[in-house]
């Protein structure tokens, strides 16, 4: 089950799939700006597949701990998913370098799941204080990253195509997406795409989710609401006839991968979806019916068949233990197979890390709940208390992988034998 997450990290690799979308050198300078998970892999590949008498020069922005060595191209590291000074510090130096480019130079931006919270600059009148609160009110909320990012385009001095728009050079934004749809106004909140949301749409993420913003916050957001603050460029702003956002990897990609590594082994391999979403441990009770069809039934599969799928589901934190979604997913998924023969699963973030966790997911094995039963964990309790990384860290079932410096979401698979 590990080999077949690795499989799908493999497809996603920048230094693998990067250097075939690299563009021609400009007639001018090349600045090479970016910020994610996947920055300084991006980066690398980028260094070695670039000419070398070619101008290049750049900054890019990522996790703590995901840094690598390059030559021309600066790599510096900030916090996730908490945004920091070092991250504030970082974009504005991006900003300030971009608007310094003329029509005859190229910015290429290196996009990645992460760089919502990595490349944060806040808008004119807000400070990180209330950018970290702010954000940690949404990670807590259980909104889809796609509502999340609403709101941080619109807090943000570089994002929602802000970052595009302060650069009169043609823009080409190579993006590893980490949301499902793959629509780049997503990816690290849209730094080069267009923005179809509004500051009225972000006051009512905060409405619906009951997210208790700082006073700041709400106070920027209504000014924007009453034309006060300009908005984001749009879909349509003649701006981005120069610009190019192209998705060079995506959980699509990694879940065929995944597919293949399984039909190799002469299982069967069926691919649910890459854009599975909804609250993690409700998601984990679908996937457990259609296990359950199958290995009962051989329906709509036969057995030995892998069901495979991606996207982001979310967590509505209400207890006080650790684990992020894969690990939720997973444990509510072991409550509900009951320990069903012959069933096994998977489910992990390609980039490494589950939620703020040193885990990247974990394993589910036939007899996981037996094991924990007879160390006195109760995966009820637990389930409810949100600590499916005290389960799984008990039984020894954690998968730990390090930073993977990609990110293409989640992956999941259940092995019916």
């Amino acid at each position: 089950m590990i080999e077949s997450f690795r499989a799908a990290v493999a497809a996603a690799d920048p230094l693998r799939i990067l250097p075939a979308h690299l563009p021609k050198p400009p007639a001018g300078r090349t600045l090479v700006v970016g910020a994610g998970k996947a920055a300084a892999s991006m980066a690398l590949a980028v260094e070695q597949h670039w000419p070398g008498g070619a101008p290049l020069e750049g900054l890019v922005i990522t996790r703590y701990g995901h840094g690598l060595p390059t030559a021309r191209i600066r790599v510096i590291e900030a916090g996730h998913p908490m945004p920091d000074e070092a991250g504030e510090h970082g974009a504005r130096e991006i900003l300030r370098m971009a608007s310094q480019l003329g029509r005859d130079d190229l910015l290429l931006v290196l996009v990645s799941g992460g760089g919502s919270a990595l490349l944060n600059l806040p808008a004119e009148g807000l400070g990180m204080d209330a950018i970290r609160k702010t954000t940690g009110e949404l990670l807590r909320s259980g909104a889809p990253i796609q509502e999340m990012n609403v709101v941080r385009k619109h807090l943000s001095a570089i994002q929602g195509g802000r970052l595009a728009a302060a650069c009169a050079a043609p823009v080409l934004a190579l993006v590893v997406s980490d949301v499902t749809g793959d629509d780049p106004t997503h990816i690290a909140s849209g730094p080069c795409a267009p923005d179809p949301t509004t500051y009225m749409d972000a006051l009512q993420v905060l409405a619906r989710y009951g997210i208790g913003a700082p006073e700041a916050v709400r106070r920027h957001l209504e000014r924007g609401s009453r034309g006060q603050v300009p908005e984001t460029p749009k879909p349509g702003d003649p701006l981005f006839a120069r610009v190019e956002n192209r998705v060079v990897a995506s959980a699509q990609q990694s879940l065929r991968a995944a597919a293949d590594f399984f039909r190799t082994r002469r299982i069967g391999a069926a691919i649910l979806g890459d854009s599975v979403t909804g609250e993690a441990s409700e998601v984990a009770k679908v996937h457990g019916a259609l296990a359950r069809q199958v290995a009962r039934y051989a329906e709509p599969h036969s057995p030995p068949v892998a069901l495979i799928s991606g996207g982001e589901c979310t967590v509505t934190v209400r207890g006080s233990g650790r684990g992020g979604r894969c690990a939720e997913f997973l444990l509510s998924l072991a409550v509900d197979l009951a320990g069903l023969a012959g069933a096994s699963a998977i489910a992990c973030d390609t980039d490494g890390i589950d939620g703020t966790e040193d885990n990247a997911g974990a394993v589910l094995l036939p007899d996981s709940l037996a094991r924990a039963a007879a160390l006195g964990l109760d995966a009820k309790k637990l389930l409810a208390g949100n600590d499916a990384y005290g389960f799984f860290s008990g039984l020894g079932d954690l998968v730990v992988t390090g930073p993977t410096r990609t990110n293409v979401n989640d992956y999941r698979a259940i092995l019916i034998a």
